[in-house]
């Protein structure tokens, strides 16, 4: 990856639809080359996909918590079990395996703190494996990045 495909990425981070002319100019390259260039970083992975960013609580998801969760076991079986549970879950919109006290941390989105709890005794509290878990709310998020910085 060289500065034009760092300049690339940085761009389509910052606006994702971007038209290929646009990006083209941005980045010093003609739009044929530019659009290579975009498709091999595609096709290696870097770039990964496009969406929108959306106002979580435009959409009625005022309320985000932090769940910390402790297994029963540190299986690879239990971990399984568990991932595939927390997939179908939607309103999970971050699954993290830790190192530390806790095994999981969960980003959880709700509309209030009785949807929340509601959330947690139907669905988080049947998922197969818990051993313990604990909640922290947002009061507010002081620092949002939807950019990765990207070092030369």
């Amino acid at each position: 990856m060289d500065h034009i495909d760092r300049k690339i990425i940085s761009a389509l981070q910052r606006n994702g639809r971007l038209r290929m002319a646009d990006l083209s100019e941005q980045v010093g390259l003609s739009p044929t080359p530019c659009a290579r260039r975009v498709a091999q970083l595609e096709d290696a992975g870097l770039i990964q996909g496009y969406s929108a960013r959306v106002d979580q609580a435009a959409l009625g998801f005022s309320v985000t918590i932090f769940v910390m969760v402790e297994l029963e076991r540190q299986s690879r079986d239990t971990l399984k079990e568990f991932e595939a549970a927390v997939r179908a879950l939607d309103q999970v919109m971050e699954c993290h395996l830790m190192t530390g006290s806790r095994d999981i941390l969960l980003r959880v989105v709700a509309a209030s703190l009785a949807d929340f709890d509601r959330f947690l005794e139907e669905e988080l509290m049947r998922v197969p494996g818990i051993r313990n878990m604990r909640s922290s709310f947002t009061l507010r998020t002081m620092v949002q990045r939807q950019e990765l910085p990207l070092r030369p």
